[in-house]
This record gives C-alpha cells, sequence and structure tokens, in this order.
C-alpha cells in the first residue's frame, strides 16, 4: 500500500508517467474492438432476458429443504415438457421458477404438480402470470430517459467546459460503458432485470462524474497553453490525466467494495434476486466507467484538439525550444519507470 502511493505521488508529481495519450491510438483500437466485439456477441448469442422483458410464468416455492435446479425443473417439464423452466433459489428455503407462458390450466397442472413434489402446503406455493407489455414498457421508458440524461450532459459540459470536444470525448466514453457492459451480459448470460437495468442506468452516472473530475484537472493543467514552454499540449493532458489516475482508482475500489459486499450477501446469503441483479450491474459497470475514462474519453480529448492551429503552434514552439537547448524532443517522464 505504502508504495502504491508512493507511485500515485510521483504520477501526481511528473515523475512517473503512464502514456495515456502517447498511445491513444492503441488504446482506441482496443476499446473500438471491444465496442465491436460488443455490438456483434449479443447478434449472435441474444441476451437472458428475465420474464418482465419476455414475458411468462412464474411461480415462488417457500419453506422447501431441497433447493437443487434439478428437482424444481423436472417437476415442471414432467407437467409441462415445452416450458423451459428456470430455477432461481431466492433463500436458503425458497425457489423462484420462471416458464414460457402456460395456459391458465396449465399453471394450475404445474402449481399442483409443485406442491406434491415439494410436499408442501398450497400457501407456500404461489403463481403469477407476467406480460411482456410492462417489460416493453420499461424499455421504452429506459431509453427515453438515456437520451434525455445524454442531451443533457453534453450540454452541460460543454458548458462548463467551454469547449464541445470535452463534451464529444466524454460522451463517448459513456457509450463505450455502455456497449462493453451490454456486451458482458450477452456473453456471460446473466440475466438482464429491470433491477439491472436500474444499476446500469445508476453506473452512467458514476462514469460520468468519474470523467468530469479527470477533464477538470486537465482543464486546469491545459489554461493558458500557448504561453507554456515546458510541456507541450498533449503532455500537459496526460499529465492530468496521470495525476488523477490515483484517485480514480481510489473512487472505484471505494465504490466497487460495498458493492461486492452487497453482492456477496445476495448470493450467499439471501439468494439470488434485486440485490444480486443490480449489484451485479453496478460491479461491472463501475469497472468499466473507470476504464473508459482513462483509456477512452481523455486520450480522445486530446486527439480531437491536436490538430487546432493553436495547438499545433504551441508543441511546435516546445519542440523547438528542446532542439535549441539540445534536449531530445519527448518529455522526461514519457521514459520514467512506472
Amino acid at each position: 500500500m505504502k508504495r502504491f502511493f508512493a507511485w500515485g505521488n510521483r504520477l501526481h508529481n511528473g515523475e512517473s508517467s503512464i502514456p495515456f495519450v502517447g498511445k491513444a491510438r492503441l488504446w482506441l483500437t482496443i476499446s473500438g474492438a471491444l465496442v465491436l466485439l460488443s455490438l456483434l456477441v449479443p447478434l449472435i448469442a441474444g441476451f437472458n432476458l428475465g420474464i418482465a422483458f419476455r414475458g411468462g410464468s412464474q411461480f415462488q416455492i417457500d419453506n422447501i429443504s431441497d433447493t437443487s435446479a434439478a428437482r424444481g425443473e423436472d417437476i415442471v417439464t414432467e407437467v409441462a415438457p415445452d416450458s423451459e423452466p428456470r430455477l432461481t433459489p431466492t433463500s436458503d428455503t425458497a425457489v423462484k421458477i420462471e416458464t414460457n407462458q402456460l395456459s391458465d390450466p396449465q399453471m394450475q397442472e404445474v402449481r399442483d404438480a409443485l406442491i406434491a413434489g415439494y410436499d408442501v402446503p398450497a400457501e407456500d406455493v404461489t403463481s403469477t402470470f407476467v406480460g411482456p407489455e410492462w417489460g416493453q414498457d420499461v424499455t421504452e421508458k429506459m431509453l427515453r430517459a438515456l437520451v434525455i440524461f445524454v442531451a443533457i450532459a453534453m450540454v452541460v459540459m460543454a458548458l462548463y467546459f467551454r469547449t464541445w470536444k470535452m463534451s464529444l470525448a466524454a460522451i463517448v466514453g459513456l457509450f463505450v460503458v455502455m456497449i462493453v457492459t451490454m456486451g458482458i451480459y450477452s456473453v456471460t448470460g446473466f440475466e438482464v432485470t429491470p433491477e439491472a437495468v436500474i444499476g446500469f442506468l445508476t453506473v452512467l452516472s458514476f462514469s460520468l462524474y468519474d470523467t468530469v473530475v479527470v477533464f477538470d484537472k486537465i482543464r486546469e493543467n491545459t489554461t493558458r497553453f500557448q504561453d507554456k514552454r515546458d510541456l507541450k499540449f498533449s503532455e500537459l493532458v496526460n499529465l492530468g490525466i496521470n495525476q488523477t489516475t490515483v484517485r480514480s482508482i481510489n473512487t472505484s475500489v471505494v465504490s466497487v467494495l460495498p458493492i461486492a459486499s452487497i453482492l456477496f450477501i445476495g448470493v450467499f446469503m439471501l439468494g439470488a434476486g434485486t440485490l444480486v441483479d443490480i449489484s451485479l450491474s453496478l460491479f461491472i459497470g463501475t469497472i468499466v466507467a473507470a476504464a473508459s475514462t482513462l483509456f477512452v474519453a481523455s486520450p480522445l480529448y486530446a486527439l480531437l484538439r491536436a490538430n487546432e492551429p493553436a495547438v499545433r503552434e504551441q508543441e511546435e514552439a516546445v519542440r523547438e525550444l528542446r532542439l535549441k537547448n539540445g534536449v531530445d524532443d519527448v518529455p522526461p517522464v514519457i521514459h520514467a519507470e512506472v
């Protein structure tokens, strides 16, 4: 831990450096590949949609001793062979079974079979029908809220930072978080539920906050950059990212630890359910968001401004001054030991 803080101090002072901007094209290429993969995987494998989005029948069985998937799914399959049952433990003594949409007589038959198969009173087995319309309504509202959120975020950041390029870079980083997180859900087969969507939308706020913190330091470093001759504009941007790297990591760790605790409690103590769904999306999204801020949004901002006349003029002036003083045209920190 002591070495970590010492490393953080070296990054902040410029004694060490991670080449976020120097290797911007590499990071963006990797990010682009991940985004492309994350878009292709759902087209091939699809998503494991929860019952709220696909519709179907649901059975809740309480006060049982055996929560294994095989037993419950076998009971349902014997009565309704085409129901494709999926059993999820909700606690040590309860399970939830979701199936394709069943007719009323089929639901009653399955319920009776579960009562007999688990040898529990009738009141311990409940059945409900969930229509896909509710999930569609949630999806439409989520997309509408997402569009409004992105539009407001773009305008506010453009006004705050006084440049649309920072706003654009931040939004691109935001979309990377969204798409990669969706790709991870598709690859792993994690269930997409309304609670997972809520956690996912919450992650976007964290991602934006993390990006704004880093961008604020970059703006501080690049204020009146035209008059600076010690570092080029791109190097000033890179310094700002390095100075906030440890803070970004610490913020992410502090956020992930309680989420991981909730996830652990949800899985091993309370069983799968709302806690697991929301904490899982938060856990994945927070990690992706931290990486996106450092390796996508910030380097992209430097590239967006690289061809501005003022930036090119300042970088050329720094280069000429270094050559005049017999100094290599690279900042000393780029080759410092990390």
